[in-house]
């Protein structure tokens, strides 16, 4: 029975992942942790379901983790990279779904997995990381004659653009076409732009309202348009892909995993 402590837990995903740990059976909630400031702070951690846990939104690191065997983190980078320095010598295992790193601050991670075991994710659903299988096959396929459009859209409040899931997308068409994405890649497009140069990855962001997130991928070719579409209508689908992270982390050696592990997609 997976212990778990929940960071964020204030926020819409925070509240989310404690949801589903109380309704789930086999895993225990451990621990709640909230930034310094948070209104939520010394409040029981399932108050807004109207369940007493007794268990307590903290900013205390050592008191959140204490008793956990792994941290669920939706938060900020730096608050991730916080939590995982207190992690590693408490042992404790991590999901990370938070997005927006910075090349350097992917490395801190990798570092912290030298000690840990660590499952980072751009998207926990399951429906997203069968559809990065299918966009890899496809662009492997399809080949250099059809144009790839990536879309993606979430919430207002999203303070990270393009999304990481969106990102995820982008490596899987360029692994399947053996390119490196960071040369194909095109994030912005205003003004005289020229034709579309052959072999792009084109990347729209859309921004508004309360969207959870949808994500779809174009293949324009010779005659046809082929989309491959992921709609999320309730956070409840992350938080679901989050568990099933956090079982699969229970007595794994130190490393960095991925949904491709978790749910055994690798080839």
């Amino acid at each position: 029975m997976p212990r778990i402590a929940v960071a964020g837990c204030s926020g819409r995903m925070g509240r989310m992942l404690v949801e589903a740990v109380l309704a789930s059976p086999d895993c225990t909630l451990t621990g709640a942790l909230d930034v310094p400031g948070s209104p939520a702070l010394g409040q029981d951690a399932g108050g807004f379901l109207g369940h007493a846990t007794g268990v307590r939104v903290t900013a205390d690191l050592q008191a959140g983790l204490a008793g956990a065997e792994v941290l669920i983190d939706f938060t900020r980078p730096e608050g991730t990279l916080a939590h995982l320095a207190a992690c590693r010598p408490l042992g404790v295992a991590a999901v990370i779904g938070t997005t927006g790193f910075t090349p350097e601050q992917h490395a801190q991670v990798a570092r912290h997995a030298a000690g840990l075991a660590l499952m980072m994710a751009p998207n926990m659903s399951v429906g997203v990381n069968v559809m990065l299988r299918l966009l890899e096959q496809a662009a492997r396929t399809l080949g250099a004659d059809y144009d790839i459009e990536v879309i993606e859209a979430h919430h207002r409040h999203k303070v990270d653009a393009p999304s990481g899931t969106a990102l995820a997308l982008g490596e899987a068409l360029a692994r399947g076409r053996g390119v490196d994405l960071a040369g194909k890649a095109v994030f912005t497009r205003h003004g005289h732009t020229g034709e579309r140069r052959p072999g792009d990855i084109g990347f729209a962001t859309v921004r508004g309202g309360d969207i959870v997130g949808e994500h779809s991928v174009m293949f324009a070719g010779p005659g046809e348009r082929i989309e491959i579409s992921h709609k999320s209508s309730s956070r409840a689908n992350y938080a679901d892909g989050s568990l099933r992270a956090a079982r699969f982390l229970i007595g794994r050696a130190p490393g960095l995993y991925d949904m491709a592990d978790v749910l055994q997609l690798r080839a």
